[in-house]
C-alpha cells in the first residue's frame, strides 16, 4: 500500500507546482553585460598630505571592511585600509602605512620578509601562516603602500599594485 501512496504524492506534488506536463520553459537568468555592471568606486587613502587612489576590485569581490592594524609590522604605525572579498572566501586588503621616512626603517619593518624593489622603490614580500600574500613599497617618505591577497587572487593583487596612483583627489 505504501507505493500506490507514494505515487500518488508525487503526482499531487508536481501538479501542485507545474512540474508535470507544463510546456512553459523556465526564465533563462542571464547576468547583465559588463557594460551594465555596477563597479565600486575606488578608495583614496591619505597619509599626511600624501594622496592615494586605489582602485575598487572587479565583481565578485564586494567591500567588506576596513582595517586599521597589521600583525606583520615590527612598531606600532598608523595602517588605514579597506577590504574586498567573495562568496568563496577569497580575500583582497588595500591600504596605507604612514610614518615610515626612510628606506633603513621601511626594510626592518616586517620579520622574515624579502626585501625586493617595485617601481624602482624598496618594497617587501612576505606570506603569514593562514596564507596570505602580503606585499608592501614605500611610495614616498612617510607612506608606504600595502596590499595582501589570499592565493585565488595573486593576479588581482599584481593588477591593483599596478593600478594605484599618487596625488588623486
Amino acid at each position: 500500500m505504501r507505493r500506490p501512496a507514494a505515487v500518488f504524492l508525487t503526482f499531487a506534488l508536481a501538479a501542485a507546482v507545474g512540474g508535470c506536463g507544463d510546456d512553459t520553459p523556465a526564465p533563462a537568468v542571464t547576468p547583465p553585460p559588463p557594460s551594465e555592471r555596477v563597479t565600486a568606486a575606488p578608495v583614496t587613502l591619505a597619509c599626511g598630505s600624501s594622496r592615494l587612489k586605489i582602485p575598487a576590485p572587479p565583481p565578485p569581490l564586494a567591500r567588506s571592511g576596513t582595517f586599521g592594524r597589521l600583525g606583520s609590522l615590527a612598531r606600532r604605525l598608523t595602517v588605514k585600509g579597506v577590504t574586498w572579498h567573495d562568496d568563496d572566501g577569497e580575500l583582497l586588503r588595500a591600504g596605507v602605512v604612514c610614518g615610515v621616512r626612510t628606506a633603513e626603517q621601511f626594510a626592518t619593518l616586517v620579520a622574515r620578509s624579502t626585501l625586493t624593489a617595485y617601481r624602482g622603490k624598496p618594497a617587501l614580500r612576505w606570506t603569514t601562516r593562514g596564507g596570505l600574500r602580503n606585499f608592501m613599497w614605500l611610495e614616498s617618505p612617510g607612506t608606504a603602500v600595502y596590499l595582501a591577497a589570499t592565493p585565488g587572487l595573486t593576479a588581482q593583487l599584481r593588477q591593483t599594485a599596478a593600478a594605484i596612483r599618487q596625488g588623486a583627489s
